[in-house]
């Protein structure tokens, strides 16, 4: 991962990392109120040896002092000076000389001849107490340790120079300190977890994820509306809005598709269930319709067809009937709202949906729509859990790809784009939909060319213009429609369509 993915990670799971902080903080606080407080007391002295009065002589002695107060820092918390402490009956201490060594330090500063004593309780006033009497027994023991054999006085002279105070604030616990560590190992724990969630996360997030998986030319992103299911054919009912525009712009990079000429017949399709395939492949048809093309939609959807709900036409009879002979193409194709936009529908749910996809029937009915359109797109069924639209998709011009951001997993599209491959299908292209228009995922309309065409109609107007210098030039002009006729009244059939404009 590189910094930027680090920065959108820490932007896309603050709240993670906050509350890891939070928390982290939260149980310092806590540690702190549960630990008892310790107080230490302290004793400086100055431990110095009577000789002559000479140079020499002071510097001798100097260096017996820094020589022999190692030897005192060790016998500080000895049964020898500690005896008498314990004993003392003004302090009241139950306890032995071993037990209070586990609270008795003592250190030498390098060099010099200050050792300092400390003693750490729970209570301020006992350890300043027992300090000052660890002290004192020491200064006693230390002339006795150090006497001459011939009997005269000991010249160690241990001299207190600060005596042990009663201390005001407590060495333990350090709340400031606890608080400070509590904020950095949660930061560093939340920030872990968020990186550890993004690496595990498998699900499809934007053109990144996808060009991991395929080449295939991203056509275009379709951001998510909540109220899509309500509103379905969103280029219909707001047809400004910016959604709609990008269906528009999605028309406009799906005339790319036919630098190479040939028929534009597309599968719609995607790897599972709810990724918005039906919805995009209808508000395609309608654009491309728009733009004047003769488009005809196709529900090949056989087994949860939905192209009929969508447009609200009659669904009885389609596809199927078709296919096995038992109605015309003519009779069954539905003109909706614009002249030039026909719809198929599934018709009649079969027993062998597959077969009937794969069979010849199917592959004649392609060719012919194909010559009598310039655009056929067909409804096809998710790839991963029936085959369908594999079979399909190898008898058109190719599949686009429909990923939804945030819910499909990136082994699916691997999935779906190998099941396509080991048909010899060809993946025409991805689109991305349900994008997030929030956070650090969030795609703008402009990163797929919105942005560069303007609003409203008049970029409708443009793709119009581009799209019909990609018409075979050997069409009559007469064939086309005009898009600015309104979606109104019941739906009619093509050969009822074609009598009315005689």
């Amino acid at each position: 991962m590189e910094l930027r993915d680090y920065l959108r990670v820490l932007r896309k799971r603050w709240f993670l990392v906050l509350g890891a902080a939070l928390l982290g903080v939260g149980i310092a606080a806590v540690t702190s109120l549960l630990i008892t407080p310790k107080y230490q007391a302290s004793t400086l002295s100055f431990v110095s040896v009577q000789n002559g009065g000479t140079v020499q002589e002071f510097a001798q002695g100097t260096t017996y002092a820094q020589n022999i107060i190692k030897s005192f820092t060790d016998a500080i918390t000895s049964p020898r000076v500690l005896d008498a402490v314990v004993n003392d009956p003004d302090l009241h201490l139950d306890e032995t000389a071993s037990q209070l060594a586990l609270d008795v330090s003592a250190s030498a500063t390098l060099n010099t001849v200050n050792m300092q004593i400390s003693v750490t309780r729970t209570d301020p006033v006992e350890a300043a107490n027992i300090a000052n009497a660890i002290t004192a027994s020491f200064r006693e023991q230390a002339s006795i340790l150090t006497e001459p054999s011939t009997g005269e006085a000991s010249p160690v002279v241990v001299t207190i120079l600060t005596p042990a105070e009663v201390p005001q604030e407590p060495i333990s616990p350090n709340t400031r300190l606890y608080l400070s560590l509590g904020l950095l190992i949660g930061l560093i724990v939340g920030l872990a977890v968020a990186i550890l969630i993004e690496v595990l996360d498998t699900r499809i997030r934007g053109e990144a994820n996808v060009r991991q998986i395929t080449d295939a030319p991203i056509l275009g992103g379709i951001a998510f509306d909540k109220l899509a299911p309500k509103r379905p054919l969103i280029v219909q009912s707001e047809p400004n809005s910016p959604r709609a525009e990008a269906f528009r712009s999605l028309r406009t990079n799906l005339q790319f598709l036919d630098v190479e000429g040939g028929p534009r017949s597309f599968v719609v399709t995607s790897s599972v269930p709810s990724e918005g395939k039906s919805t995009t492949s209808a508000n395609l048809a309608i654009v491309m319709a728009q733009s004047g093309a003769r488009v005809l939609l196709i529900d090949g959807d056989l087994r949860s067809p939905s192209v009929a709900d969508l447009f609200g036409i009659e669904g009885g009879v389609g596809l199927t009937d078709v296919l096995i002979g038992r109605a015309r193409l003519s009779d069954v194709t539905q003109a909706w709202g614009l002249r030039n936009l026909s719809l198929l529908p599934a018709g009649a749910m079969p027993p062998n949906p597959s077969e009937l996809l794969g069979s010849q029937a199917m592959v004649n009915l392609l060719r012919h729509v194909e010559k009598e359109y310039d655009v056929v797109l067909i409804d096809g069924p998710p790839l991963l859990p029936v085959t369908d639209s594999a079979l399909l998709s190898k008898q058109v011009r190719g599949a686009l790809l429909i990923v939804a951001a945030g819910r499909t997993h990136r082994g699916q599209v691997h999935g779906s784009v190998e099941a396509l491959q080991n048909v010899g299908a060809h993946v025409a292209g991805v689109v991305l939909t349900m994008l997030p228009t929030r956070g650090p995922d969030a795609y703008g309309y402009g990163r797929y060319g919105y942005g560069a065409y303007g609003y409203g109609y008049g970029y409708g107007r443009t793709a119009q213009a581009g799209f019909s210098q990609i018409i075979s030039p050997a069409e009559s002009p007469g064939r086309r429609q005009s898009s600015a006729v309104p979606p109104s009244g019941p739906a009619r059939t093509t050969a009822q369509a074609r009598q009315e404009s005689v």
